[in-house]
């Protein structure tokens, strides 16, 4: 385990965003208040004195879904519990990352440490066990549909605590969860009265995808700053349109952020002052890709920090149904759907789909010698001979074509489940799904421009770039890349920029120079 990061408490107070991130992706150790645990075990009261009475009360003395109307004996009551968790297990297709399966974990716990879920006490406890033992379930692709909570992602979580189903163990290694258990010395849980239910109900799959999102985000919009930075400063382009004034006439805060990082990156830069003077320089206006970024850019920002509202408040959330409510009632509600997390994981995804359009035209300006200011064709070093970084683009605007078709939202659809009694869905999951590989391809689009920026830039050469952009020049050639020459394999050098972008040593070796970007 990660001890470099401190220890994430559970408890009455909401996670943040940082708290999912630190258990999910670097291994922090989860404890649960003392204060919990003791609302816990108060909850966990108020179920058992429901068990006997006479009264159904859904999910606790009744089936689920829409078999909600049948009564269960007492003596059924376990098999009810573990059978649901059995059933709901129905995941099918590849495995999902570790670091979403350890954030859905991290976040069902979050709720059953509430104490409105009314969970034994050694439910909770396995759950922190388990993160704390570095064990992920096996949670497979597809069988959420985003409302009742992530069904069967979850499932998969409750059957290892129950020490069935697949898992992994701290070193990876696929085995049983009964030995992995065993192996860790945790002891499988037995399900009594509503667990089944409490385990499985709740949006957790949706809003750690969000969390991961947001935190990438946060970054990449950055590095698309520092990349479109570069690429104004390779071809020749104007900083004068990001001047604070100009951007102060539509007070859009995104848009003001990314204006305010494009100045800061492009200062002090020798290649933009060589062409200041009107004199030597008939261009009255850069083409759209150049001059507007900031617009497109903090559009992105604004919709980020809506989706970082959202996550909030669905972090203070206790997602179940039913829910023991403080005062002690036992009632059904709705706010297992998924729709408020569905929407905002839909929404990212269309500008992050536009920032990357609007970095795959800038790179291609840079191999268009009508439009690249000067340089060769395609940044080739013998044109003809060497086609330069031709299909580099050809990647990019592949990446950028299928995160056009992924930004169609998922949360539009619904198909009815359960005999119709969950007959409106937020395909949520599905969302965060999609999003989780825009993501993705958003860091190799702009990667592929930062390789070719840095390029157009090397090539501008006696004239020097702005420190920043230097930075990033040297940075990469540190790190392998020789600059412009003869062709040769592209792909590791696509690989290499997409890991140092990944890595935050491109938005550190950055801001060694500029300071903070916003």
């Amino acid at each position: 385990m990660n001890d470099t990061h401190p220890t994430v408490t559970v408890g009455t107070g909401p996670l943040t965003i940082a708290d999912v991130v630190a258990v999910a992706r670097h291994d922090a150790r989860v404890e649960i208040e003392e204060a919990a645990l003791a609302e816990i075990r108060r909850s966990r009261q108020i179920v058992d004195a429901l068990a006997d009475d006479t009264v159904p009360h859904y999910g606790i003395s009744t089936g689920f879904g829409a078999l909600a109307t049948k009564h269960i004996p007492l003596e059924q009551r376990t098999q009810l519990q573990l059978g649901l968790i059995r059933s709901h297990a129905a995941g099918s297709g590849p495995e999902v990352e570790r670091e979403v399966v350890r954030a859905l974990m991290l976040l069902r716990l979050s709720t059953l440490a509430t104490g409105r879920t009314g969970v034994q006490e050694s439910t909770a406890r396995a759950y922190a066990s388990l993160l704390n033992a570095g064990i992920t379930p096996v949670v497979r692709e597809y069988g959420s549909l985003g409302c009742s909570g992530d069904l069967a992602p979850l499932a998969h979580c409750a059957l290892a605590c129950l020490g069935e189903g697949e898992v992994r163990d701290a070193s990876g290694e696929l085995m049983p969860a009964a030995d992995a258990l065993a192996a860790a010395g945790i002891e499988p849980i037995s399900l009594r009265e509503k667990e089944g239910l409490a385990l499985i109900n709740g949006t957790d799959g949706m809003l750690g995808q969000l969390a991961l999102a947001i935190t990438d985000l946060t970054d990449l919009l950055k590095v698309a700053d520092v990349t479109a930075a570069m690429s104004v400063e390779g071809l020749l382009g104007t900083d004068d349109v990001f001047a604070a004034d100009l951007q102060n006439l539509r007070p859009h805060p995104g848009q003001a952020d990314s204006a305010a990082n494009l100045g800061a990156v492009l200062a002090h830069s020798p290649i933009r002052e060589s062409h200041r003077d009107p004199a030597s320089c008939t261009r009255v206006q850069d083409a759209y890709s150049l001059r507007c970024t900031p617009q497109v850019h903090g559009g992105a920002r604004d919709t980020l920090a809506h989706a970082r509202l959202v996550a909030g408040h669905e972090l203070s959330a206790a997602v179940d149904n039913p829910v023991v409510t403080p005062d002690g009632r036992v009632e059904s509600n709705g706010n297992f759907h998924g729709a408020p997390v569905a929407y905002v994981l839909d929404f990212l995804a269309i500008p992050l789909a536009d920032v990357a359009s609007m970095s795959e035209r800038r790179t291609d300006r840079f191999l268009d010698r009508a439009r690249n200011n000067g340089l060769p064709p395609f940044l080739a070093d013998d044109p003809g001979v060497d086609s330069g970084h031709m299909i580099a683009q050809y990647t990019q605007a592949a990446i950028v074509s299928e995160l056009k078709r992924i930004a169609v939202p998922a949360s539009v659809d619904s198909i009815p489940s359960s005999a119709m009694q969950e007959d409106h869905v937020s395909m949520g999951w599905s969302a965060a799904r999609k999003l989780r590989r825009a993501v993705d391809g958003l860091r190799r689009v702009l990667a592929v421009e930062m390789l070719t920026a840095a390029r157009g830039i090397a090539l501008r050469a006696p004239l020097e770039p702005s420190p920043a952009t230097g930075a990033v020049v040297d940075l990469l050639r540190s790190s392998g890349w020789p600059g412009p020459g003869r062709d040769r394999y592209l792909a590791p050098e696509i690989e290499a920029a997409v890991e140092l972008i990944a890595t935050g040593r491109v938005l550190d070796a950055v801001e060694k120079a500029t300071g903070p970007l916003a």
